[in-house]
């Protein structure tokens, strides 16, 4: 088959989207990067694990998100990424139902964000909790402000799409950068002397991880301008830009302001107050604005992403209901807006934000993005290793630090609660499973990243023993690497066949070639590949050998070619094995000999299995017969002998040897 001229082979996605350019994907991630995070939970992170510790979690936040930023940025520049943003890389990297499962978790992740920001949106009302409460003589609840600030963002997406979400991230950004501003103009808060200590904490401080798995999201947000890709006019652009450039201010913001709140507040004040950073800053109230704007501009970003993966998910037909996908599939206008993905995302964010418990929600979020995350590390490193010619970004990660985000990824979940990253896992074997049910189906794109990948360990692992073939072929490190020609392999036993898989099981390599006569054309072309199929068939349940079919004029010529081929798994073929039948014609015993004077020629070890009406009988016996004659065969016999015995089928075999020779040799 002949190699792609495109990376991309997917299906346009569908609907015109909106044509933005790079500032709306930085804006969408670095207002969600800015987050509630930031002003909520940083002071409690410096509380209980101290400055050293703060930074610690920013240092590990980043060993996950930086490879993953450079993962998606790469993966973005190789393929046309169209709408579904992270869930349409991952789908057509690893195949519809790996890209449904880890799609779903993605969706849930964004919708169950939503309900995060607005949460925490309600939280900067806190300081009016004292006048709202002897207004109105009820208790203060943070959801009379989130519950109707999430109807109301909902319905605000239903009638005015993400024009209206993109313009206003343009306000809350401003904001959001006044708010900071005056944070760092601040002064330390009364009575703390400004000194800095690496370890100052609070008295039985929260776990590490625990802090780290609650201010986790604030990492997350990198990617909140990826599931905008089917609006964008040229992706591969925008999304390394936005998303690189995002990350890295937030990178820089996140050190400044833990160092800022080290200096401020002792570490009681900083851990009990939520809204310590509105103490510290130059004029107070600007920090609940900033909060409530740096929410509001997060919420947004969610809404605006997690209807679109699901549409995405369903005009995959990835649901296993046909018309669930059909309706949530469905846009409207030219931009394509998923109104009906919209409805389904403001009722499972409302459900959400009905519970209230901001560290609940956001420890769930970080098992939904580690998974997404660890699932583009992945993909990025496995594409490097593979080595496929046609995947070729024009912006390149690399391998060592895709192989780090994955594998912190897997670490970081159950570092920070095992019970979540279980019933994650679960959660996604579940969705995997479930996916076989779809229209869809699935696609082999994983198949063929892991071939990729075998093949380059195994090109690796050919040179290297080609390199070192004098070691290996040493009497020492010596193991079988057989080879059998036989042109009457669906005529006779397959006795040949079933010795090479006893002998080659587990310490060595068999290879049996069919032989067919004639001149290689298209037509025993045709014929050989047909024969290769009957082949792997009977071959099905015998490991250990690599099976193909060889078109040669003659026999001699076959072999001839064979005993000059490099082996298949590296090894230099060290033994030729042929057979015959006890009631085979002269003839067929004559060409078994003429072969193995033929192959003795190349050095070889020569095998010959002479098989009879009952095969291999009941394979308790091995008789080993030695002779004056077989000083160099001896050792060859015995060695084969034991790997044969070492074989599950020849458990119960016991070793026998019969010498032969003149009285004066016995001893």
């Amino acid at each position: 088959m002949s190699p792609e001229l495109s990376a991309s082979t997917s299906a346009p996605a569908g609907g015109g989207g909106h044509g933005f350019g790079t500032m709306p994907v930085f804006l969408a991630s670095i207002s969600t990067i800015l987050g509630a995070v930031l002003f909520l939970r940083f002071g409690y992170a410096v509380g209980h694990t101290g400055l050293a510790g703060a930074m610690a979690i920013i240092v590990l936040g980043h060993l996950v998100t930086l490879p993953t930023a450079m993962a998606l940025s790469e993966i973005a520049t190789n393929r046309k990424v169209e709408g579904g943003g992270e869930y349409y890389i991952i789908s057509r990297s690893f195949g519809l139902r790996i890209g449904a499962a880890i799609g779903v978790s993605l969706f849930l992740s964004q919708a169950v964000s939503i309900s995060f920001y607005c949460i925490a949106f309600a939280e900067s009302f806190r300081p009016l909790q004292p006048w709202f409460e002897s207004t109105l003589g009820i208790p203060f609840d943070p959801r009379f402000i989130s519950l109707p600030l999430t109807v109301g963002m909902i319905a605000l997406m239903l009638t005015k799409g993400a024009d209206l979400g993109v313009a206003a991230l343009y306000v809350v950004s401003a904001v959001l950068t006044a708010s900071l501003l005056l944070f760092f103009l601040g002064s330390p808060v009364e009575g703390h002397a400004g000194d800095l200590m690496l370890t100052n904490h609070v008295d039985e401080p929260d776990p590490f991880f625990m802090v780290f798995a609650i201010c986790f999201p604030a990492f997350t947000g990198m990617t909140a301008g990826v599931g905008l890709s089917g609006d964008l006019k040229d992706p591969s652009r925008s999304i390394p830009r936005g998303t690189l450039l995002g990350t890295g201010i937030g990178l820089v913001v996140y050190v400044a302001v833990v160092w800022k709140l080290a200096a401020s507040a002792p570490a009681d004040q900083l851990a009990g107050n939520q809204l310590i950073m509105a103490d510290i800053a130059l004029w107070g109230p600007i920090i609940p604005i900033g909060l409530a704007c740096a929410t509001l501009s997060s919420a947004i970003g969610s809404i605006l992403v997690a209807p679109r993966t699901l549409q995405a998910i369903a005009r995959d037909r990835c649901f296993p209901l046909g018309r669930n996908n059909a309706m949530l599939a469905r846009g409207v206008g030219a931009a394509n807006e998923p109104r009906n993905a919209t409805l389904v995302t403001g009722a499972l964010a409302t459900a959400v934000v009905a519970m209230g418990n901001v560290d609940f929600v956001a420890r769930l979020i970080s098992m939904f993005f580690m998974v997404t995350y660890g699932a583009l590390c992945s993909i990025s490193f496995l594409e490097h290793f593979a080595a496929n010619p046609s995947y070729r970004p024009t912006f390149r990660s690399r391998w060592y630090l895709s192989l780090v985000g994955a594998v912190m990824c897997f670490l970081m979940m159950f570092q920070m609660d095992p019970l979540f990253a279980v019933l994650a896992l679960t959660a996604m074997v579940g969705l995997y499973w479930v996916s076989r049910f779809a229209p869809a189906g699935g696609s082999n794109d994983v198949v063929e990243i892991f071939r990729g990948v075998m093949s380059q360990a195994t090109r690796h692992m050919r040179i290297r023993m080609q390199r070192n073939r004098g070691e290996l072929s040493s009497g020492k490190n010596w193991r079988p690497s057989i080879v059998s020609v036989s042109s009457r392999t669906f005529q006779a036993s397959p006795a040949a066949l079933r010795l090479l898989g006893w002998l080659c099981e587990r310490h060595g390599f068999g290879t049996y070639l069919h032989y067919l006569p004639g001149l290689l054309d298209r037509q025993t072309y045709e014929q050989s590949r047909e024969l290769e199929g009957r082949l792997l068939e009977m071959v099905r349940d015998v490991p250990g050998v690599f099976v193909d079919t060889i078109v040669s004029p003659s026999y001699r010529t076959a072999l001839a070619q064979t005993l000059q081929v490099p082996g298949v798994s590296g090894m230099e073929n060290n033994t030729v094995l042929l057979s015959f039948s006890r009631f085979d014609q002269e003839e067929v015993v004559s060409e078994v000999v003429d072969s193995a004077l033929f192959a003795s020629v190349a050095s070889k070890n020569i095998l010959i299995l002479r098989d009879g009406p009952r095969h291999f009988g009941d394979r308790r016996k091995i008789h080993i017969w030695l002779n004056w004659n077989d000083g160099e065969n001896a050792a060859l016999m015995t060695i084969l002998a034991y790997i044969l015995v070492g074989h599950k089928e020849w458990r119960h075999a016991q070793i026998s040897v019969f010498a032969a020779f003149p009285a004066e040799q016995v001893e």
